[in-house]
């Protein structure tokens, strides 16, 4: 049975998920949620993703949501060991992925997806974007940005130098700065991190996920 995951191709969430499955050449069928009906608050949504929020994913009945848990399944369950996800028998790379991972969750992803809230989502639904807000964020976000750029100088990814899901994770937050204007990935203010972006960014999964 193809996989079934039920998103949207503009939901930040679902394309990190679409991005995994195409990097490892996963069959899948992308059942389209339309936020406009509100189809992920319906009943039927609900019931399996209880907070009404894409994507979740259908595995031959086997459902699981939130798109990095979705994610690491996928790797584990179809060929991803070794190639984006260390195999767990190796603690130590283990370890340096998970860290990693929860690096882009709380240094990342706190400050990139609120600057897309803000300048992005907040406009399409009526509401009017807080400048200083935004100015705070961007401030945060360069601050770890910095970082980011330090880890980079001493590995060519964020695990080390093997592409792990933990670098594919900041691609659809990522891409979106680009989109508010906000150049901090691409600009080579911090050479080491820009190389990193255009190395994942260009990869071919992505781009099939953005086409």
């Amino acid at each position: 049975m193809v996989l079934k995951l039920y998103g949207n191709p503009h939901s930040t969430c679902t394309n990190r998920v679409r991005t995994v499955l195409e990097e490892l050449s996963v069959p899948y069928e992308l059942v389209v949620i339309d936020f406009g009906k509100g189809e992920h608050k319906a009943p039927e949504f609900v019931a399996v993703q209880p907070f009404g929020q894409v994507p979740y994913l259908d595995d031959d009945g086997f459902k699981v949501y939130e798109s990095r848990a979705i994610a690491r399944y996928i790797a584990l369950k179809y060929g991803g060991i070794g190639k984006l996800i260390p195999a767990q028998s190796d603690v130590k790379k283990t370890a340096l992925f998970e860290q990693a991972a929860s690096v882009e969750l709380t240094n990342f992803d706190p400050s990139a997806s609120a600057l897309a809230f803000e300048n992005i989502f907040k406009p399409i639904f009526g509401l009017q974007t807080d400048p200083a807000a935004v100015e705070k964020l961007k401030t945060t976000l360069e601050g770890k940005l910095a970082v980011y750029d330090v880890i980079l100088g001493k590995s060519k990814y964020l695990a080390g130098d093997e592409l792990t899901l933990a670098d594919l994770f900041h691609l659809p937050y990522g891409a979106l700065l680009e989109k508010q204007g906000i150049d901090f990935v691409i600009s080579g203010r911090w050479p080491n991190l820009t190389r990193w972006w255009k190395d994942i960014s260009s990869r071919e999964s992505w781009k099939k996920v953005t086409a």
